[in-house]
């Protein structure tokens, strides 16, 4: 048995996990370093594997969940990118959907192509629907263009042509082009990345791939010689947006896998958390520094989605950036607790700008003038500034009280704390919008749900967010700063795999639906295997099905073995069934078609067993008493300070209380009752706000 290590990288701490071979976890945060999150990821594990009294070559293995890719993305730092199409397609990415994602908004702008026009080159072929090659693919033409791009400086070239997800052989030779040509120049091909059909949607998630391929092969060759001259032999994996893990080589070759890679690992551990209490229908709320991330979970299942999309604009369908990748489905905006506050026309705003960790909130001391939700936190006596991050920072109430008193309650004519608690209640309303998206808006009410609040600044604002969604129940897990990086190491190794073949059920050649799935088996085994999983990989297969005529479709389980005719009828069942159960109805007369086959190859890792608490003999939690604001108590009172680590299980707190840990504080507000369960969660019972 050797150590286990995870880390996350947020937009304003990284988090750090450590399991000995006993079972023993070991935590530690760190402020997320700029522009190299690999430095605050090295010195962080260099303190916590000493710190455990292991060395790096007793690693065994290491789990990195990152938000590299969808920050290059967002703040579009992708270099010497290109694209080639099939000649007449040049401005898909451009066109899209044809959709204003805000019907009565007339100034809506769709975001801007991640390639420029001139950098999207043309090339003649033209493969049919079916596979047919009309127009052979011109490869004088092609290598012209090649060489044109290459004198350009050109470093990644993505190849999405017509129809190439049935019949890819024009996409293969003009990677052997590019390879001959310019052997130098990283390529993606979308009959790799996304075999599926809609040309918006196949071309936007390759030209994604392309985008963050050569920054994310260079950050993650330059951790693992990093880890290697420290002497760790441990297989580096990084978390994917599905929920699973690869190798850091698979996610250099298919780095849009790793898009939402920190947040799914947050929503897995959430559902072992719901699973551990017996709460298997939650909606997951992470709330870091940079964001808040919230998930719905079904019957211990995060929600996931086949096609994902990334920063999308007050949460509107058709606003982000498409990809078709299966990936946990999560609501994410921009409210964390480095969230900057401001007087705007008259009320306080809050985000989606944040101060991150440099120069981070002004009670930071890192050159911070800008009011932030931590500041306004540590006003209102919810955190002690002499125990933020167990006492590693040192918090300035003086720098956070000018802040506030300067940028926002003077311009609004405020004391400092009813500005502070404003902020504490605009970020609030802000999340609780994203909490009804994830839940109302997919029909469930989330007053039949249980709440569960993670992240350094969640446990702070989970239970008013309750109370204001009258969820009656929240769980807060032991070292909640940390439960992403937990969740790394709960993370099974996965790789998923589609193709597009539409048909009516009737018409399926089965001969043809077999050989498929064969290939996409061994293509996800072979990944799987890669990992160096030697014992048995699970296979999951699934299908995309809609009634005839449908431009949308839901997904429905596909029996394992050789496809026949009653495997296929036993697919309809199931469709009928889970249409049924999402719209109220279902017509079995109803001819249906099939548009995509699914395969997910799963290879079982450790476990990350979790400590039980032990009972604590004796113990006095209450490490005292400090001034805190509740609103309904009066404003400010003397409210009681506990200890975390010296909670016993089946101990009981009453709101008002504020809980202190190393990852973060737990606030009870008045009207909400905590006990400690045999895990260290607290389990609260929530009063509605009145």
């Amino acid at each position: 048995m050797a150590f286990r290590v995870g880390f996350d990288v947020g937009g304003t701490f990284t988090d750090f996990v450590l399991q000995a071979p006993s079972g023993e976890l070991y935590t530690a945060k760190r402020l997320t370093t700029y522009p190299d999150p690999s430095v605050a990821c090295l010195e962080g594990l260099d303190e916590l594997i000493a710190g455990a009294g292991a060395t790096w070559s007793d690693l065994g293995q290491a789990v990195h969940g990152t938000t590299l890719g969808s920050n290059i993305v967002i703040e579009r730092k992708g270099r010497n990118v290109a694209l080639l199409t099939t000649r007449g397609f040049r401005d898909v990415l451009i066109i899209g959907r044809e959709k204003r994602y805000q019907v009565y908004d007339l100034q809506i702008e769709p975001p801007a192509p991640l390639i420029p026009r001139r950098l999207i080159r043309e090339i003649p072929e033209r493969i049919l629907y079916d596979g047919t090659v009309l127009l052979p693919l011109d490869e004088a033409e092609t290598r012209r263009v090649v060489k044109e791009l290459a004198a350009q400086g050109i470093t990644t070239i993505a190849v999405c042509l017509l129809h190439s997800y049935v019949n890819p052989v024009h996409e293969e030779r003009v990677a052997q082009i590019i390879s001959e040509v310019a052997p130098g120049i990283a390529v993606t091909t979308s009959h790799e990345v996304s075999p599926t059909f809609r040309e918006y949607e196949r071309t936007s998630t390759t030209v994604v791939n392309a985008y963050v391929m050569t920054a994310v092969r260079e950050y993650l060759e330059s951790l693992e010689r990093a880890m290697a001259d420290r002497g760790s032999r441990a297989r580096l994996f990084v978390m994917q947006s599905s929920g699973g893990i690869a190798t850091a080589e698979a996610m250099q070759r298919y780095p849009v896998r790793m898009i939402e890679s920190g947040p799914a690992a947050g929503a897995l551990m959430a559902a072992a958390y719901g699973e551990l209490t017996g709460h298997r229908d939650l909606i997951a709320f992470d709330m870091g520094g940079t964001t808040a991330k919230l998930t719905l979970i079904e019957k211990g299942k995060p929600f996931t989605a086949s096609t994902f999309e990334l920063h999308k604009v007050g949460f509107a369908a058709g606003s982000g950036i498409p990809m078709n990748i299966q990936a946990i489905d999560l609501v994410e905006i921009g409210a964390g607790g480095g969230s900057i506050a401001r007087a705007q026309m008259g009320v306080i705003a809050v985000g989606p700008q944040s101060a991150g960790s440099a120069p981070g909130p002004a009670c930071y001391g890192r050159g911070g003038t800008e009011p932030t939700v931590t500041d306004a936190d540590l006003i209102l006596g919810y955190l002690n500034p002499d125990f933020f991050a167990g006492g590693a920072m040192k918090l300035d109430v003086e720098a956070a009280g000018r802040a506030v008193e300067e940028q926002v309650a003077r311009p609004l004519g405020l004391s400092p704390a009813a500005a502070a608690w404003g902020i504490h209640q605009i970020v609030n309303t802000n999340m609780e919008l994203a909490t009804r998206v994830v839940s109302i808006e997919r029909g469930r009410d989330p007053r039949d749900l249980t709440f569960i609040a993670f992240g350094g600044a969640g446990p702070v604002h989970g239970c008013r967010l309750a109370q204001a969604l009258g969820i009656p129940r929240v769980i807060l897990p032991a070292a909640a700063g940390v439960t992403a990086a937990i969740g790394l190491l709960a993370a099974e190794v996965k790789f998923d795999v589609a193709r597009t073949y539409v048909r009516k059920l009737d018409d399926v050649d089965l001969g043809y639906l077999n050989r498929i799935f064969a290939e996409m088996e061994a293509q996800a085994v072979e990944v799987i295997r890669e990992s160096a999983v030697t014992g048995d990989v699970t296979l999951v297969r699934s299908a995309d099905v809609r009634y005839l005529g449908q431009g949308f479709e839901l997904n429905v389980p596909l029996a394992l073995g050789r496809i026949g005719r009653s495997e296929l009828d036993r697919l309809r069942q199931a469709f009928d069934e889970a249409y049924a159960a999402r719209y109220g109805y279902a017509n079995p007369k109803e001819p249906v078609e099939i548009v995509n086959w699914k395969l997910t190859a799963l290879g079982a890792g450790p476990e990350v067993a979790l400590p039980k608490c032990e009972p604590k003999a004796g113990g006095n939690a209450l490490k005292g008493s400090r001034q805190a604001y509740f609103p309904e108590s009066g404003g400010f009172i003397d409210c009681p300070v506990y200890d975390r680590y010296r909670l016993g299980p089946g101990t009981e707190l009453r709101g008002p209380a504020v809980i202190e840990e190393r990852e973060s504080t737990t606030v009870l507000p008045p009207g909400c009752v905590a006990r400690v369960d045999d895990y260290a969660s607290l389990l609260v019972k929530v009063e509605p706000a009145r």
